[in-house]
Order: structure tokens, then C-alpha cells, then sequence
């Protein structure tokens, strides 16, 4: 299964980008820092339906299918949930529908982000995987 193999590979690799820092303030600026690389949408891409439902700040997604695999772009309007966002797509993007759905994220718990979160923090993860898994299902 090497496709389940690519997909491990980049969680671990987040997991040990983790292990490094001492405590949550560092882990939360590293969240904050990887969302400062996300690429920015166009004004054209943020758009209701690219709109993400269900999170309290506002995260647009847009998805294309490329060689039989889903590239993400996405931007958040908050720091830390931009962050989110690219740990996020570091996992899915740039993979084939069925990989996507046959991988959960347990990167999360592995760094222990599923403590930290906020309950409104965690619906909005929450709704973005929901989301991503639903893209996938329709390039099926």
C-alpha cells in the first residue's frame, strides 16, 4: 500500500516536527508560522461555496484534480487556524481521491493538538476534514 505509506510519512513527519518544541506556546507559534505559508486565494476563489461551513473564522478551500490527485489551496483569515489548515493539507493535498479517504488523521491526537484545541477550534478542524473527505468522495 503505498499510497497509505506517503500519507503516514508526512504525519510522522509533523509528529516529529512536534517533538521538538518544549511546550504548547512554542507549538502553538510553529501552528501560527506554517500558516503564514499557505498561499494566499484570489478575491475569485473566495467565494460561498468555497466558504468553509462550520468554523468561527472564515476559511475558504479550493481543490482541483491534477493526475488523479486533489491539490488543496486554502486561506484563513486567522492566524492559528491558518495553521491548522496547513498541517492539515500537508497530509491530503497532492493525493489521490481514494488515499484521502482512506486516511484518518492521527496526527492530531499523536501531537496531542486534540487537548489543546478550543471546542470551536475543534468543530472547524473537524468541518475542514469533513470537507476534504467530501471532495475526494466526488472525484471518486
Amino acid at each position: 500500500m503505498e499510497c497509505q505509506k506517503t500519507t503516514m510519512k508526512s504525519q510522522q513527519e509533523i509528529v516529529e516536527d512536534f517533538e521538538i518544541f518544549e511546550d504548547w506556546m512554542e507549538k502553538y507559534q510553529y501552528i501560527i508560522d506554517l500558516g503564514k505559508d499557505l498561499d494566499k486565494l484570489n478575491h475569485a476563489e473566495k467565494t460561498d461555496d468555497n466558504k468553509l461551513q462550520g468554523c468561527q473564522s472564515q476559511v475558504w478551500i479550493v481543490h482541483k484534480l491534477v493526475n488523479n490527485k486533489v491539490q488543496f489551496k486554502a486561506e484563513s483569515d486567522a492566524a492559528i487556524v491558518a495553521g491548522l489548515v496547513a498541517l492539515v493539507l500537508s497530509v491530503y493535498s497532492d493525493k489521490t481521491p481514494a488515499e484521502i479517504l482512506a486516511t484518518e488523521p492521527v496526527f492530531i491526537a499523536e501531537i496531542g493538538l486534540d487537548k489543546y484545541l478550543s471546542p470551536t477550534r475543534s468543530n472547524g478542524l473537524s468541518s475542514l476534514l469533513t470537507r476534504i473527505r467530501v471532495i475526494a468522495k466526488d472525484y471518486c
